[in-house]
């Protein structure tokens, strides 16, 4: 899979622009579910680009559908434009020649930029997809933490088993994600009677009592099957009034993950085990889903064939053959749905998920000629 001339002649015409985009797009604030502003200015672009129904969904994607019709087939292009960061004044941006430093700045702000700017050649060209079907340029919300992945789950919900390829551009440009790793998501909360600390000494301490449950979960061993890999979680804990108070409420956002369906299912099992312990011994232990992601399906031949695209343009574009890894990622949707999708590269970034963030500017350009050879499949 090679560029044209043409193509590869607008990767370098655009590499300013691409990042002048990221400027504008990283000091937005964007916790999940609060995109808005983000939202407004994507949505604006579009339309500037001279985007046809460009429109905002119920969950808050910015969708911009080509070719799409009542009843035909959809490939779907996209990123997210959610950060990990519950900021909602101005994120703090710097740069230098080489980096931009900014939080999510790669994850996925920059990925969004640079499938933007791919798309925007086959626009500007006025090309139109290779057959009876349609593609959707999606900057979709919800993809961090609690969000949950609403943003896909909705895509999902509303075009369904049209969607015959799913690409979402959230990553680095050596691998590529290919197995969904599922998860399931608490906030955990303990009470008990609590007291004064020197009146009511002997009185249960709910802070005690979720301590010695943190404890217990961690003594659990993991499910043990080759070839998989199972984890767990206590994120944060929370809880009392006062030095000098036995705490009546203490709580906790505990979660575990896995690549296989089983051992997923295997981590609920000792979880709501060790719950129903607790409240054995008359504690009230109140447990709140706050996220839950789920495993791939089976696949086979159709989905290798899928892949090949990715993979042949991973090696004529980038010089890498992809190592295929697991990941939480909006491609666990429609993976869950037996619905061919893929997780693949627009840049290389450094420190995600942390206010250290930083991108190298020079990945931009093989990530831009990546998804445009990823997208030149489907365009005529």
């Amino acid at each position: 899979m090679k560029l044209t001339s043409a193509m590869e002649q607008y990767v370098l015409d655009t590499k300013n622009d691409v990042q002048e985009l990221i400027r504008k797009i990283a000091p937005i604030p964007a916790p999940s579910h609060h995109e808005d502003l983000r939202v407004e200015f994507v949505k604006n672009w579009m339309e500037k680009e001279g985007s046809e129904g460009v429109y905002v969904d119920e969950a808050k994607n910015v969708i911009w559908p080509v070719n799409v019709k009542e009843n035909n087939d959809i490939y779907v292009f996209m990123a997210h434009t959610d950060v990990v960061f519950p900021d909602t004044t101005e994120l703090p941006f710097r740069e230098d020649d080489k980096y931009m430093y900014c939080p999510g700045v790669g994850d996925d702000t920059a990925r969004l930029a640079v499938l933007l700017y791919a798309y925007r050649y086959f626009h500007k060209a006025g090309m139109k997809p290779a057959g009876d079907f349609g593609v959707l340029i999606v900057a979709n919300s919800c993809e961090e933490g609690l969000g949950n992945l609403d943003g896909t789950r909705n895509i999902i919900r509303n075009f369904g088993s049209r969607i015959k390829g799913f690409y979402t551009v959230d990553g680095g440009l050596q691998n590529i994600v290919t197995i969904a790793v599922g998860s399931h998501r608490y906030k955990v909360t303990v009470r008990t009677e609590g007291g004064h600390s020197y009146g009511a000494f002997g009185n249960r301490n709910a802070i005690a009592y979720l301590a010695s449950m943190i404890n217990t979960l961690y003594q659990m061993k993991v499910p043990a099957k080759e070839g998989t890999k199972t984890t767990y979680n206590v994120g944060t804990i929370e809880g009392g009034t006062s030095v000098n108070t036995i705490a009546q409420e203490a709580s906790m956002l505990y979660e575990y993950r896995s690549d296989d369906r089983e051992c997923l299912a295997k981590m609920k099992e000792m979880f709501e085990k060790v719950v129903e312990a607790y409240r054995a011994m008359g504690i009230e232990v109140e447990v709140t889903l706050l996220g839950e992601r789920p495993c791939g399906a089976e696949f086979g031949r159709e989905y290798e064939e899928f892949l090949e695209h990715t993979m042949e343009c991973g090696r004529d574009i980038l010089g890498v053959t992809f190592g295929r890894r697991s990941g939480s990622t909006d491609a666990n949707i429609p993976l869950s749905k037996g619905i061919n999708a893929v997780c693949v590269g627009g840049c290389d970034s450094v420190g995600a998920h942390t206010r250290e963030e930083f991108l190298d500017k020079e990945s931009l350009i093989p990530g831009i000629r990546f998804v445009m050879a990823l997208l030149s499949k489907y365009f005529a």
